[in-house]
């Protein structure tokens, strides 16, 4: 029975309907919702997908339609995009190909009218103003549509006219005088009068057309002249505040020394104030990237009548690390904002700190440590692999809200972290290096693992964002298995830094390899784009052998979960990634939840978006070190709501910082001979990692050495302060405070 014939699409109208998409040669043609409109071709899986997820989109304008057979025909816009569809019947297919080629010659048409217009103004910015800037310019633009339609009606009706008059005239030579004479001069005076009208009306369309076209004409080059300077205007602006950033920078690190992390690392591994402006023209995340490289299908039902078990471990609840644990309220307001001002030297008030100092911040790392737990009880290497990975993604959760500036750690100052009773670990952080500032941390657990770093940050300001990039590696260990793992940290941007509200972004990608295995897992950190369909702060992975095989495929976000799907078969699917190549598609068992983000506490927006953990760590303990983040006196008032005083007392300790620093210099100076001063001098525009030694200090807690893993120079903890505080002596403790 033949389907009933639709009515043929009319220009513009959208047409919508069920087509056949080839996606792959596992999965072959795949049947898609297809919606045509304005000139694009828009497809998604369902028709309730439609209102969410747009699973891909071709401009018409620009593409080419061939047909290839009675059902199939193809589309492509010469590039990267080419759609293979195929119809349920051949008068479906004619349907299709009727309303497509109509829907592209007025979209061609609509792209020569905008490009015979000129008009080269930039995207209006975001806003209320731009709004209805916009607006104005869509409604001109519909008024002179009108009119130009107008005088294409005009124009037919004068030929029209024009030939008829033409037909009456030539009647009237071969009338003879007579009684038809008056009745074909009445109708050649009725056509001219109907010409004359027709005329009329084409020469005020005319004048009306120009007259408007004339006024915005002139207003549009005005406004895109004053859009023009203002651009430059701000530009230059931007320009100077960066450059005066420098400068002063540079000044005020030649008068005295700087706070601990306003140093740049960039900077100083040059040399003495001289900085370095290479990159300044650099953009970021200027389009989106495709970061996913493979493709995962479901594998073969053969495959699922053996179970697979992720691990023997029970789930542990997040909240018994807080049990006995009352939470510290940081007697927050709003949070403030860390706009320019608040990253220089000058401007650094505690206003726009959040109530912990950076080594607090680099102890969240172990938020969720139980990953790390459950890692150590797996059996195979593979599955560990899993489990680490997800940890490296978790340390970045806490951080989606946190715009506040935590605390610059003063050279010397400590943190502990015991948490044996609850959750079995304990942790101690020291800031071992205070130009460049660098911290070191160490963390060991009773269930099996220890975890190890050093980090360093640079940075680099770019007027609209601020990168800050750690420099050195992340070491976890574990004892039974003696499987060795490092990885780096990926960059963290700060968007909006001159207007506008803040917000966090995390990309990059993390290499975590096992030493012993050689077993691998790469991570991407998609950046955000404004034109990306994925969904936002995603994050994929691959876990391979040493071989290179393919194991596990992770995915997920960093700010809200991770999961791993086993692979079971691995080929080159027909789908083409950024580059030209194909991806890989991964047939794999159903996803596993690896790790999930707990709830922020409620009210967290009004406690700087502190995590459970984080508002437990600044309660004051018994034995702590003197040196401990939580006996900060302007921290301590700060989180108090008492900031002037916070302000003076931040003033004085890095004071007291710099004279402390200058005495150490001066006695390492007159105790080392000539070539041993240019030794200390050229050690100043040492690499960030190679700290510790311009002003001959030594960390209490920690020594610096050549990691045998990596080779890189690490400070590694030494022992001795848990034996100390358990002893209380801490009287080779630096007085910072």
């Amino acid at each position: 029975m033949s389907e009933p014939k639709a009515p043929t699409p009319a220009p513009g109208d959208t047409y919508k309907g069920w087509l056949f998409k080839w996606t792959n040669y596992i999965k072959g043609y795949q049947r898609r919702w297809f919606v045509l409109s304005n000139g694009l071709l828009s497809y998604y899986r369902t028709q309730a997908e439609m209102g969410h997820t747009c699973r891909g989109t071709i401009n018409l304008a620009t593409a080419n339609i061939a047909v290839e057979d009675s059902c199939n025909f193809v589309i492509s816009n010469g590039g990267t995009q080419t759609y293979h569809l195929k119809a349920s019947s051949e008068v479906e297919r004619q349907r299709w190909i009727t309303a497509l080629e109509l829907a592209k010659a007025k979209a061609f048409r609509m792209q020569a009218e905008s490009d015979d217009s000129g008009d080269d103004s930039t995207p209006p910015a975001a806003g209320q103003g731009a709004g209805s800037r916009n607006s104005e310019v869509q409604s001109t633009l519909r008024t002179l549509g009108s009119k130009v339609e107008d005088l294409s009606t005009c124009n037919d009706l004068i030929a029209k006219h024009g030939s008829a008059l033409q037909r009456s005239l030539s009647e009237l030579e071969g009338v003879r005088l007579g009684g038809e004479t008056s009745e074909k001069i009445r109708q050649v005076t009725e056509r001219a009068t109907l010409f004359r009208i027709t005329s009329n009306a084409m020469i005020n369309a005319c004048r009306d057309f120009l007259a408007l076209a004339q006024t915005h004409s002139k207003r549009w080059q005005k406004a895109l002249q004053a859009e023009r300077e203002q651009r430059v205007r701000l530009e230059e602006t931007l320009e100077q505040l960066a450059k005066q950033h420098n400068h002063l920078e540079r000044a005020f690190r030649g008068a005295t020394v700087l706070p601990a992390s306003q140093s740049n690392p960039a900077i100083d591994s040059k040399g003495k104030g001289d900085a370095s402006d290479e990159d300044e023209e650099n953009e970021f995340f200027d389009a989106c990237e495709d970061v996913q490289e493979f493709i995962t299908v479901p594998a073969d039902p053969k495959y699922h009548r053996s179970v697979f078990t992720a691990s023997a471990c029970e789930k542990e609840h997040h909240e018994e690390l807080y049990r006995k644990r009352a939470l510290q309220n940081p007697y927050a307001c709003t949070p403030g904002s860390l706009h320019l001002l608040s990253t220089h030297p000058f401007f650094s008030q505690v206003n726009f700190n959040e109530p912990l100092s950076m080594l607090q911040r680099l102890s969240e790392d172990l938020e969720y440590y139980e990953l790390l737990d459950r890692a150590a009880k797996c059996q195979s290497s593979l599955e560990q692999m899993c489990y680490v990975a997800a940890f490296t993604v978790s340390s970045y959760s806490t951080t989606v809200h946190r715009t506040g500036k935590p605390f610059n750690p003063l050279l010397g100052e400590t943190f502990e972290l015991d948490r044996v009773q609850e959750s079995g670990y304990r942790s101690l952080c020291e800031q071992v290096s205070h130009h460049p500032p660098a911290a070191a941390h160490h963390a060991i657990s009773e269930r099996g693992w220890t975890l190890r770093q050093e980090i360093a940050l640079a940075s680099k300001f770019r007027g609209k964002y601020l990168s800050i990039m750690p420099l050195g590696s992340i070491h976890c260990i574990f004892e039974k298995s003696t499987n060795h793992y490092t990885w780096k940290k990926v960059t963290t941007t700060v968007h909006n830094i001159i207007v506008g509200k803040l917000w966090i972004d995390q990309s990059g990608e993390i290499d975590v390899v096992n030493h012993k295995t050689g077993d691998r897992c790469h991570l991407k950190f998609a950046p955000y784009s404004y034109f990306s369909r994925d969904v936002a702060r995603k994050v994929t992975g691959v876990v391979t052998d040493k071989d290179g095989k393919a194991h596990y495929v992770l995915s997920g976000t960093w700010d809200e979960k991770m999961e791993y799907s086993r692979v079971m078969q691995s080929s080159r699917g027909g789908e083409n990634g950024a580059d030209g190549r194909q991806k890989t598609v991964y047939q794999t068992l159903k996803a596993k939840e690896l790790w999930r983000k707990t709830p922020l506490p409620e009210g967290a927006e009004n406690m700087y978006y502190f995590s459970t953990l984080a508002l437990t760590l600044n309660e004051l303990e018994e034995g702590v070190a003197p040196t401990d983040s939580r006996r900060r006196p302007d921290q301590r008032l700060m989180e108090q709501g008492r900031w002037e005083e916070a302000n003076a007392e931040k003033q004085r300790l890095e004071e007291k910082q710099r004279t402390v620093r200058r005495e150490r210099e001066r006695e390492a100076n007159r105790a080392a001979s000539p070539s041993e001063e240019a030794l200390i001098e050229d050690s100043i525009s040492d690499s960030p990692l190679k700290c510790g030694h311009q002003d001959n200090y030594k960390s209490m807690w920690f020594e610096q050495l050549v990691d045998p893993v990596t080779g890189e120079p690490t400070h590694i903890y030494k022992g001795g302060y848990w034996e100390a505080k358990e002893q209380g002596n801490w009287d080779s403790c630096p007085d910072i405070f």
